[in-house]
């Protein structure tokens, strides 16, 4: 089955035109939607769990069930894009977020939320590839590339950033405008989506059958996988369920393997794994993603629980890291261009680490003052690294497999929230122990700070580990053939 292909919105030229930038409005009012629904679903949890008499476990899975269908579909997501149609599979899986997060709005029992949470999550594993991939196949590869994934990168992250504050206000109104306004946005941009994204070319027929056996095994893996990580977020009682939805999804990862390997038309070609640039740029994002929301989530406690604020103030004193949504998109370009990705990413890194290690002396008195530097930071941090790990995630590939590596990086990223998530949470508990003093608490989220630390100083040295290689790999080939070279063995 060949790709079908959509028209380039600009002939190869550096300035983007009128239409380009409407087009990638769309698709970056649809990132910052996901984002959005994210962020302001973490400050309504308190309010929903009161008002549906759901308890603490039961709310956590209206966060985890949309994780575990976001997670666990995203590379059959990517790669159902390539074969089927990027804009096709972006509009009809915008139609299902639509209407899924309606149904969240009007749910009156937790279990009906936690369904609706997980559809929703299914339909952004398919929309977010889409989504990325129209943006790659559609803007010449180069400088105009760049610039339209930095500013979609950076319209993402706002999304995150702002969703916390908007969150907090909709949620002092009523908490289902939590789950409505996500309806109003999904419904302007299925309108222009519909306007504005070019038509492709319809898929040619081909004598081999879509690869069943391939996306069975590869989502019920990850399906799996993600909830083993999930599970651990209660280690008292999720260590046996945890083990074997781990063993079951690696076996079926193995068998997935298998397949591809036999398959005249595999849903996933393994040789792209090869290719190092990829690799450590979906190891970056893991990493990074991993710490970022690691963090974010003992700062939010730290500062709700321990110190007492309220669920807005909470959100105002995170909005300061939302200042990537203005650094990405206007230094970051000039930076990578300059600098490359790697450096760039590596730099971002190292300034994330400082920012971390800035948050350890955490006190019961800490004044928002001695806050703002970790926070300010660490908005700088993530303009230098989101946005040219999306770069390095799809540079090089071809046409027909972008929605693949788009797939390949969210699933990376949300692999990383996920265990960022699980991790400081088993750590926070085990530290702080059953003391219930504020001490104590304060002694659980300085251990727990720890993680994030840890994860993306390792991410700087898997991003350090392809810098040496580039530079020496530079001075006998041109960027390009060197990229065309490694991904093809």
């Amino acid at each position: 089955m060949s790709t079908p292909q959509p028209p380039t919105l600009d002939g190869g030229t550096d300035r983007m035109s009128g239409r380009a930038w409407a087009v990638l409005l769309v698709l970056c009012g649809a990132i910052f939607l996901e984002g959005i629904d994210v962020a302001m679903l973490n400050v309504a949890l308190p309010s929903i769990r009161a008002d549906l008499g759901m308890s603490t476990g039961a709310v956590s899975w209206v966060m985890s069930a949309y994780v575990l269908g976001y997670g666990g579909f995203m590379l059959l997501g990517g790669r159902t894009a390539d074969l089927l149609g990027r804009r096709r599979m972006f509009l009809f899986w915008l139609v299902v977020f639509l209407a899924f997060s309606g149904l969240g709005g009007v749910a009156s029992e937790g279990w009906v939320l936690i369904v609706a949470r997980f559809v929703t999550g299914v339909a952004a594993a398919f929309m977010a590839p889409a989504g990325l991939a129209i943006i790659t196949t559609s803007f010449p590869e180069g400088r105009q590339r760049n610039k339209a994934l930095l500013v979609y990168a950076g319209t993402a992250a706002a999304g995150f950033s702002l969703g916390l504050v908007v969150g907090g206000l909709l949620t002092a109104i009523d908490w289902r405008w939590v789950f409505f306004a996500p309806v109003i946005m999904a419904s302007v941009i299925l309108l222009a989506a519909l306007l504005l994204i070019p038509a492709e070319s319809r898929p040619a027929r081909s004598p081999h059958s879509f690869d069943l056996a391939g996306a069975a095994s590869v989502t019920g893996a990850m399906l799996l996988l993600v909830f083993a990580v999930v599970s651990l977020e209660d280690p008292g009682a999720g260590w046996g369920r945890a083990v074997a939805a781990l063993v079951g999804g690696l076996a079926l990862l193995a068998a997935f393997v298998a397949i591809e390997r036999r398959s005249a038309a595999p849903l996933v070609r393994l040789g792209i794994l090869r290719s190092g640039p990829i690799v450590r740029a979906n190891l970056g994002a893991m990493l990074f993603a991993g710490s970022f929301f690691g963090f974010q989530f003992i700062a939010v406690f730290y500062l709700q629980e321990l110190r007492g604020w309220s669920s807005l103030e909470t959100s105002l004193a995170l909005l300061a890291v939302g200042v990537d949504a203005v650094l990405a998109p206007t230094v970051t370009p000039r930076l990578v261009s300059r600098f490359g990705n790697a450096r760039v990413i590596f730099g971002g890194l190292l300034l994330a680490a400082t920012a971390y290690a800035m948050f350890l002396p955490i006190g019961l008195d800490w004044t928002y003052a001695a806050m703002f530097p970790t926070m300010i930071i660490l908005g700088l941090a993530f303009a230098l690294v989101y946005g040219p790990l999306t770069i390095a995630a799809t540079d090089g590939v071809t046409e027909e497999e972008q929605g693949l590596a788009g797939g390949l990086l969210y699933t990376s990223f949300q692999f990383g929230a996920a265990l960022g998530l699980s991790a400081v949470t088993a750590v926070n508990a085990a530290a702080a122990g059953a003391g219930g003093s504020p001490q104590a608490g304060l002694d659980g989220f300085r251990a727990a700070l720890i993680v994030p630390l840890v994860a993306v100083l390792l991410g700087a040295a898997v991003t350090a580990s392809g810098m040496g290689r580039r530079r020496t790999a530079a001075a006998g080939a041109p960027h390009e053939a060197l990229e065309a070279a490694e991904a093809s063995r």
